[in-house]
């Protein structure tokens, strides 16, 4: 029996942490010129500052309840705010048939386990997103990004609600949302909103290493689900992508159904996890390398890997200095970044070959003055997992690079580098400027799950009546020419989301690369088709581009989708571009018209054309080449 002193932070008012994060900016600008002394850590109560909240089995149901409810009140419609938040439950069972344990997730908000298994936690009730209401009458899941839910078991209770909500556990969302290390029974889940009123449209999200109950798919137009158990599965629209589950729908069909199932996934590095060990210390899990597997890591006890105790760890707070951070990683401790607003101003190294990277609470790292705020160097069995980094208002050349360049220090397939829930904005809170938001240079990376996004909306403060929604600004202003950049070989995505970037939004000039399941949508607002044109005069930049003498490649389950709001005579002539070479290989992929704008061809002008006469009905190609 674990138990350990809780730790609690209690809510803070929104308007403690704008005050905070005014303070937190002018202390990064007040850069300390000696480097403070390593921190101590306490194994049984480390300190995660303010943003991170710890409950016990002790704490009361209905306690807990009324402070997530005040949680999910201010963070529901918080979409482009300041405020950062991980929540996590000690191992024990929490709410029961008479008090059941129901609470909703808003923005910027993870919630997880604190035990070596998922089923250490167990939660009677329900964890869930809602559909978000924009107005009373357009309630949808279409910006239902950045949240969080890992690590415990849920046994479904929705009594108290009516008879449309207690059918399922609802999570309707759309990009940069995980579900990982989850064992939920009970009633079915649901990736829609079908009892809010509104259009119920959904877009996308990931699931990993989990254990579900019969799921309804329904609106969501694409979702990956890797190395899983499902009971069932229905529905989809059009990409349902299953690597390594056990249960997914055959893809037989496709694409009357959208299914796009592989048996095993090639390789697989499950994200790293806090715990409690039966002493009451804390731990980061960092889950060993699979090889072609498929199902859950912790069927059959504790998930391979190795273990590193917190004391290892530099626990970072907003306002601490990049010279104090990348100190610390040269001493060769590993780095927690605590919930918050993080202000980069030169470059985080890292450097050490295994080190660990894990934010908590989708801490974000923005540059400031032009800096990369991220550098992975050539070293094996680096993980960088739960960071956003954003775009700041002066032109970043890049904002991760992983691998100094391309031909750098060889490493192995057994120990690749690893991002992990690493996701990407270049404007939507501010006005961003990047050149190439995350650019691969070295050998057997592997990418578990990132959305790489240039904002097609925000608060940046354009005119709203230049173009659509100042979008004649925003192409001009809120700039992002490439979204990936894949240099190195062997490089691996299982779920890869890229959008909105002015030229490029993946370029793969690496060898041996694969993909499973990518989803693109085009920039929604070039003002002109010359803004949109390639320099050799070809119209427009394809969603996914694999370079001419690349001889390997692999992609499964794929689309690009085009929406030009600001002008929707805007022509691309491909959604995808790759060399016709037996070795590069395209299975079941996609483009779609969502409302404007044109796409002539698939790939390699080969498929059907989408566009305002055909909008929502993809053209699909099952194999390029044809088999």
């Amino acid at each position: 029996m674990i138990s350990p002193v809780p730790h609690r932070s209690r809510r803070r008012s929104i308007a403690a942490v704008v005050t905070g994060a005014a303070l937190i900016a002018g202390a990064l600008l007040a850069t300390p010129a000696v480097a403070a002394p390593p921190r101590a850590v306490d194994p049984f109560n480390p300190d995660f500052g303010p943003n991170v909240t710890i409950y016990g089995p002790e704490d009361s149901a209905a306690e807990i309840e009324a402070d997530l409810d005040a949680l999910h009140a201010e963070q529901v419609d918080a979409e482009m705010s300041t405020v950062r938040e991980a929540v996590f439950f000690l191992p024990g069972e929490y709410g029961s048939a008479a008090d059941p344990l129901q609470v909703n997730v808003g923005y910027y908000t993870d919630i997880s386990g604190l035990g070596a298994s998922p089923e250490d936690v167990n939660i009677h009730g329900s964890i869930e997103v809602y559909n978000r209401c924009l107005t009373d009458s357009n309630c949808i899941a279409l910006v239902n990004f950045w949240r969080t839910i890992s690590n415990l078991s849920i046994d479904i209770d929705k009594e108290g609600q009516d008879g449309c909500r207690m059918s399922a556990n609802f999570w309707a969302v759309s990009q940069a949302v995980s579900m990982r290390r989850l064992d939920i029974s009970g009633a079915n889940v649901s990736l829609m909103d079908y009892c809010t009123a509104g259009p119920h449209f959904a877009s996308g999200g990931f699931i990993a290493d989990s254990r579900l109950p019969f799921v309804v798919s329904g609106s969501q137009q694409q979702w990956l689900t890797r190395n899983s158990e499902v009971a069932g599965w229905s529905n989809g629209v059009w990409n349902q992508v299953f690597s390594g589950v056990v249960g997914a729908p055959s893809e037989a069909n496709f694409p009357g159904e959208p299914y796009t199932t592989i048996a095993e996934t090639p390789i697989s590095r499950e994200k790293p996890y806090l715990y409690v060990d039966d002493e009451g210390r804390y731990n980061v899990r960092v889950p060993a390398v699979q090889q072609d597997s498929s199902g859950v890591t912790w069927a059959d006890g504790e998930t391979e890997g190795r273990s590193i105790p917190i004391t290892e760890f530099y626990i970072a707070k907003p306002g601490d200095s990049v010279k104090d951070i990348n100190n610390a990683l040269a001493r060769g401790q590993h780095l927690i970044f605590t919930p918050g607003v993080y202000d980069i101003d030169r470059t985080i190294e890292i450097k050490r070959a295994n080190t660990v990277v894990l934010g908590l609470g989708h801490a974000t790292l923005t540059a400031v003055g032009g800096a990369v705020p991220l550098e992975v160097k050539d070293a094996e069995g680096i993980v960088v997992a739960g960071v956003t980094i954003d775009a700041g208002t002066e032109l970043s050349p890049v904002l991760l690079r992983v691998g100094k360049d391309k031909g750098g220090k060889p490493l192995g397939a057994e120990n690749p580098i690893t991002l992990s829930d690493v996701y990407f904005r270049v404007g939507g809170p501010h006005i961003g400027k990047s050149t190439t938001a995350l650019e691969i240079n070295a050998d057997n990376v592997l990418i578990d799950h990132t959305w790489v996004w240039r904002g097609d909306h925000g608060i940046e403060g354009f005119d709203p009546t230049d173009g659509v929604n100042g979008d004649n600004e925003r192409w001009a202003t809120n700039t992002g020419t490439n979204g990936v950049i894949v240099n190195g070989d062997n490089v691996t995505a299982t779920g890869l989301f890229v959008e909105h970037f002015q030229q490029y939004n993946t370029l793969w000039n690496g060898e041996n690369g694969r993909v499973i399941l990518y989803q693109n949508e085009l920039p929604y607002d070039p003002p002109t088709q010359a803004d949109w044109t390639q320099p050799d005069g070809t119209l427009g930049y394809p969603g996914y581009v694999v370079a001419d003498d690349v001889t390997t490649h692999r992609l499964d389950g794929a689309g690009v989708y085009v929406f030009n709001q600001n002008n929707p005579t805007i022509i691309t002539e491909n959604g995808f571009s790759v060399p016709e070479t037996p070795g590069v290989q395209l299975h079941h992929i996609m483009t779609v018209n969502l409302s404007a704008g044109t796409i002539k061809h698939v790939v390699n002008g080969v498929g059907g054309q989408v566009d305002n006469t055909n909008t929502g009905a993809p053209a699909y190609i099952v194999d390029f080449p044809a088999l």
